[in-house]
């Protein structure tokens, strides 16, 4: 007896299978697609736009623009005042950062510590949160009455014997710079003491328990247990502040403005500036050229030590 094959299902049946798998696969890309037009419009047209300037003249301003070249990268790595900028951004992140650091670390285990009551760490959490509830706005303005000459830090400070008259905290060209760092490091402490503060209380106490057994001081302790168990949590609030203090820009634009005599001029404000204000918007886009590039770099290694961890 002869087996008859069933008939073989029409064309178009046996494309509604592939077409709802199609389907199913394009539904994430559906959900993403609000996310991925936004960041195409406010991130990825716009940095192509700076870098097509950054080879261009007169842009903007005039109608039509002049293929440049790398000229007006050579004009911004030969300004004085972009070398200047590039040195106090420098030192206004490493003092910045290694403050935030040790501040960090010093009040999370303050806060971790078993010596002191609850309610007592209630109260302290608070006081050191509290420069992380104000906004760079508010800060700014609090600082500079402050520091004014006229201010509370001068009257305390002439108060107690340690000057004769009110000193220009950010007006004058030797403290300028350090003031608007002390203010960055007093704004920015709290976000390393929470991060450190989770670190420190993931740390199994049988590590210490048996660190104490094999005689160890506290400070040993401290070097071969807590170090190296916060070492991840360490670099990656490090090179995140590296990335974030190298873009502050509204903090030194409304106490300083990058004076005296560009003393805290910093290279957000000096692409600021070139834009803005003299309106070389060739020369601000090869600066934030740079800034981006530099800015990459820190970015590849905080994404090379997460995927480390």
């Amino acid at each position: 007896m002869t087996l008859l094959a069933p008939p073989a299902a029409p064309p178009a049946e046996q494309a509604a299978p592939a077409r709802k798998t199609l389907a199913r696969r394009l539904v994430p890309y559906g959900y993403l697609s609000p996310t991925i037009v936004l960041i195409v419009v406010l991130m990825v047209v716009p940095i192509v736009m700076v870098i097509s300037y950054s080879f261009r003249d007169n842009v903007i301003v005039q109608e039509n623009s002049v293929f440049a070249g790398f000229a007006n990268y050579t004009k911004v790595l030969t300004d004085p005042d972009f070398l200047v900028a590039m040195k106090n951004t420098a030192v206004f992140i490493t003092v910045s950062m290694v403050a935030h650091l040790v501040l960090g670390l010093t009040f999370a285990m303050m806060l971790n510590t078993q010596l002191l009551s609850g309610v007592t760490k209630a109260i302290f959490r608070i006081v050191y949160i509290l420069p992380w509830l104000f906004t760079i706005a508010v800060i700014a303005v609090i600082w500079r009455l402050l520091l004014d000459p006229s201010g509370v830090i001068n009257y305390v400070l002439h108060s107690i014997g340690l000057i004769n008259d009110g000193v220009n905290w950010l007006g004058d060209p030797g403290k300028a710079l350090w003031a608007v760092t002390f203010i960055n490091i007093w704004s920015g402490y709290p976000f390393f003491m929470i991060s450190l503060l989770a670190g420190l209380q993931g740390i199994p106490n049988d590590l210490y328990e048996a660190a104490a057994v094999d005689g160890t001081n506290w400070f040993q302790r401290f070097r071969h247990v807590t170090l190296p168990q916060l070492r991840p949590v360490i670099i990656s609030m490090a090179v995140l502040d590296l990335i974030w203090t190298s873009q502050q820009f509204a903090l030194i634009w409304m106490t300083t403005g990058g004076g005296p005599l560009n003393t805290t001029e910093m290279l957000s404000t000096y692409t600021y500036k070139q834009a803005f204000s003299e309106y070389e918007f060739s020369t601000a886009s090869a600066a934030a050229v740079i800034v981006l590039l530099l800015t990459m770099v820190l970015a590849f290694f905080y994404v090379r030590q997460q995927r480390e961890r």
